[in-house]
């Protein structure tokens, strides 16, 4: 898996979080960091699959992530940045999402309109609380849904309902045989009486995607489906053990986060500046003192300073010359991730050129098979004519020879030919000459 740029506030919140147990309040804030959010919606959001760490997070709202959004019918609609404003409902318990936030949906985005996914993340002490985990989930489902809209009466408009994603991490009380497992329940069309043409963006609005850890303990191996997810999440959720920080940049670099260390950088130089311009108040108040006495040393010293202020212009040349290899090293790291994504897009493209082939193939088979069909009906409709038309001229006959043999006139042997076989009186002479 690629790797996500950290940021200094996930470091710091990996400091604050290593020494804790896990789900407490300290322990929470490094949920909060979208390059952690980006790690858990590449393992469980389906529209994100595709994407790269870096290109998750610059699909999440980072100023829309709260852990104070409410789930109460009525009071889910708080969210900040434009949503729909609060109402209260009496007697009323208040429950609240642990983390709320809204992230770009790739899928269904144009470049003039951006459609967004409402995802919650909820991690759990126990799976086992007393009540189905999933049954809430779909509970909270509802309520982010639902809070998408007005509550007023008039001008509610259903077709703006976007997709929400409710996400349960359960650490402990798992039983064996579900431990390190994901499970994913989503709305579906199971059965049609009629041909069924709704595109299924219109009814899949709601996925539940329940994460069950285990023991702290996490043996799987990378070929198993989701393994980086849950090796992440076990390191997340029991932050107390010593690899902790070791398992986290396995997904999140530090190193080539080149904005980072300049930052860093900058604030060491910063503190050199403060203590040489402590030095040189110092040097000018002795020559102020000694000037007098020590003119020769003071004319030395001006040289000195000659001296200094070369050498700091160097340094200056140096720097700015160090600065423009860092910005060409930055851009030739864009070009790359550009390259990258390029490269990306056109195998995706061929994906899909390939899955067209492969389903006009079928479809020319089909077409192949229908083809020898008709024509096999076809021959089959041609034998069952020739039958008929020879029975027809069998009964026909039959008529004829059988009322000959009873020595009926012409005239109403022609009769019974028109009656029977539906002839015209000329066609029905014809038989009667082709065997009288």
């Amino acid at each position: 898996m690629e790797k996500a740029q950290g940021s200094m506030g996930l470091l710091s919140a990996m400091q604050i979080t290593a020494d804790t147990n896990g789900l407490d309040i300290p322990s929470k804030t490094i949920l909060q960091c979208v390059e952690v959010l980006a790690v858990i919606l590449k393992g469980s959001v389906h529209e994100y699959k595709e994407y790269t760490l870096q290109e998750i997070i610059g699909f999440i709202e980072a100023d829309t992530i709260t852990s104070t959004t409410e789930v109460s019918p009525g009071r889910t609609n708080t969210e900040i940045r434009g949503d729909n404003t609060e109402f209260f409902h009496l007697n009323e318990k208040t429950t609240h999402f642990d983390l709320a936030f809204r992230a770009k949906n790739p899928q269904l985005s144009t470049e003039d309109i951006q459609i967004n996914l409402h995802i919650d993340i909820e991690p759990q002490k126990t799976y086992k609380p007393g009540y189905p985990i999933e049954k809430r989930g779909i509970y909270y489902l509802a309520r982010r849904l639902s809070s998408q809209l007005s509550l007023a009466l008039e001008g509610t408009d259903y077709s703006q309902l976007t997709k929400c994603y409710s996400i349960w991490i359960c650490r402990d009380d798992v039983p064996p045989k579900e431990r390190y497992s994901i499970s994913f329940y989503e709305m579906a069309n199971t059965k049609n009486t009629a041909p069924n043409s709704i595109a299924k963006e219109n009814y899949d609005l709601m996925t539940l995607v329940v994460i069950k850890l285990g023991n702290e303990v996490y043996n799987g191996g990378k070929e198993d489906e989701g393994y980086e997810l849950l090796h992440f999440l076990n390191a997340i959720m029991y932050p107390h053990k010593e690899d902790f920080m070791a398992t986290v940049t396995e997904y999140i670099d530090y190193p080539e986060n080149t904005d980072l260390w300049k930052g860093v950088t900058q604030v060491s130089s910063l503190e050199q500046v403060i203590f040489e311009g402590a030095i040189d108040d110092a040097l000018k108040f002795v020559e102020r003192e000694t000037r007098e006495v020590r003119e020769a040393l003071y004319r030395e010293k001006e040289e000195a300073e000659r001296e200094k202020e070369k050498i700091s212009r160097e340094k200056e040349e140096v720097s700015r010359e160090k600065e423009e290899v860092s910005r060409e090293k930055e851009e030739v790291s864009r070009e790359k991730e550009e390259i990258n994504r390029e490269r990306e897009e056109v195998e995706r493209k061929k994906e899909e050129i390939n899955r067209e082939r492969e389903e006009v193939n079928r479809v020319r088979e089909e077409v192949c098979q229908v083809r020898e069909e008709v024509c096999q009906a076809r021959e089959e409709v041609c034998q069952a004519r020739e039958e008929v038309c020879q029975a027809r001229e069998e009964g026909i006959q039959a008529i004829i020879l059988d009322n000959l043999e009873e020595q009926v006139p012409k005239e109403r042997i022609v009769l019974k030919l028109q009656k029977h076989f539906n002839l015209t009186k000329e066609k029905a002479e014809h038989y009667y000459k082709k065997y009288a």
